[in-house]
């Protein structure tokens, strides 16, 4: 059984947990009995860890279940400055070696990944040093985690088929903190209304809005998006996990997203050997929130046919 209703965010949050990485506190949730194989889930931008709350209920009577808020995003530590020499950045790899952190601090050495958008990206690096591990070439600062199989939603795989929005190519600009500072709740849901084929209801529009502004978190969106430029810097060893693990991955994908749908699936299928794939017809950018049934029965199934998981 789940320990709260989800459908409070303020449930959510209480039910939660916070560590310390680098100086900076990190929200997190943990369920499922520890003799459960392991899974993490990986949220999306601009949103956070609420996004898997349809999810979650069922997910945790088959795994041990881990997910966390990124920094500079949801429940977590804001920063508006990060020193160079800071250990910690808002960057890819630092949302990696945070999640490793986390694992590590619970005493685990290998998981399962579900991800979603900016956390398919987070998957693509943990994958990465999956892969180092498995050649003994892994960093061990970089506290290496063993990745059994991953199963992506929508995100920008691939940087040359990433259809980035006006909004987070203003971001990504010399103008992109005031443009950050600039954005209201309408713009806002305007652009969720875009990008989700199956309109969210309004209710989960807000509640995603109040996450973005808990700790004043709107001025952090430019900061954050500079991913986009890091899926161009490292997309050799990002897409290069994809292509050379020997692990199970599917992907699931709402075809009618403007942002990464069918355009992205066509490119998967041509540079993924023997590709999953899971199409959702008349779903877009975020269909953990749009077709949340489906999304977990065709995760189920990825794990039944990979691992026997137990219906």
């Amino acid at each position: 059984m789940c320990k709260v209703s989800l459908n409070s965010l303020q449930q959510w949050q209480a039910s939660g947990d916070y560590f310390q990485f680098a100086g900076q506190r990190i929200f997190y949730q943990v369920e499922g009995a520890v003799e459960q194989p392991a899974l993490i889930l990986i949220h999306g931008y601009p949103s956070a860890s609420w996004d898997w709350h349809y999810q979650w209920p069922t997910l945790v009577k088959h795994f041990r279940v881990i997910t966390l808020d990124m920094l500079g995003f949801g429940f977590s530590d804001k920063p508006r400055t990060l020193s160079k020499h800071s250990s910690v950045q808002y960057s890819i790899h630092s949302q990696a070696d945070i999640f490793s952190a986390l694992l590590n601090h619970l005493g685990i050495t290998e998981t399962h990944i579900l991800s979603h958008d900016y956390g398919d990206t987070v998957a693509q690096e943990l994958l990465a040093r999956s892969l180092e591990i498995d050649h003994q070439l892994n960093d061990s600062t970089q506290q290496g985690i063993k990745v059994l199989s991953v199963c992506l939603l929508n995100g920008g795989l691939f940087p040359e088929t990433h259809k980035a929005l006006i909004l987070q190519k203003l971001l990504l600009s010399p103008i992109g903190s005031l443009i950050a500072n600039l954005a209201s709740y309408q713009k806002f849901k305007k652009n969720f209304d875009y990008i989700c084929a199956r309109h969210l209801p309004e209710k989960e529009i807000k509640i995603l809005w109040e996450l973005l502004n808990f700790n004043q978190g709107k001025p952090i969106l430019a900061k954050l998006i500079n991913y986009m430029r890091e899926r161009k810097i490292f997309r050799e060893r990002w897409v290069g996990a994809l292509q050379t693990s020997t692990v199970p991955i599917r992907l699931i994908d709402g075809l009618d997203d403007p942002i990464s749908g069918a355009h992205m699936v066509r490119r998967y299928r041509h540079l993924i050997h023997k590709p999953d794939v899971i199409e959702l017809k008349g779903v877009g950018h975020y269909p953990q929130l749009e077709a949340p049934n489906e999304v977990l029965k065709y995760f189920l199934e990825f794990h039944i046919n990979n691992f026997m998981l137990k219906k």
